[in-house]
C-alpha cells in the first residue's frame, strides 16, 4: 500500500476522500482511515494500483514502508 496526502476540510470522512480520489473502499485501508496530519490535511493508505490513477494534482502519493523494532 501507498500512502496519500490530500488537502480536505478539517471535518472530511473517508468516504470523502474515496469520493474525491476515486478510489474505492475495497483499494484503500479501511483499518488505517483518513488521519489528519494538519489542519485540512489528511493521509491515508491505497493499494498500489489504485495510487496509479490518482490525479496529481488532487493529492502526493508516498512509500509507506513498514516500521519494525531494531534489536
Amino acid at each position: 500500500m501507498l500512502l496519500v496526502q490530500v488537502r480536505l476540510p478539517q471535518e472530511a470522512t473517508l468516504a470523502d476522500a474515496l469520493h474525491l480520489l476515486g478510489v474505492s473502499p475495497e483499494e484503500a485501508d479501511t483499518g488505517y482511515g483518513l488521519v489528519s496530519v494538519a489542519p485540512g490535511l489528511h493521509v491515508l493508505r491505497v493499494t498500489e494500483k489504485s495510487a496509479e490513477r490518482l490525479d496529481r494534482r488532487l493529492c502526493h502519493v508516498f512509500s509507506d514502508p513498514p516500521i519494525e523494532p531494531t534489536t
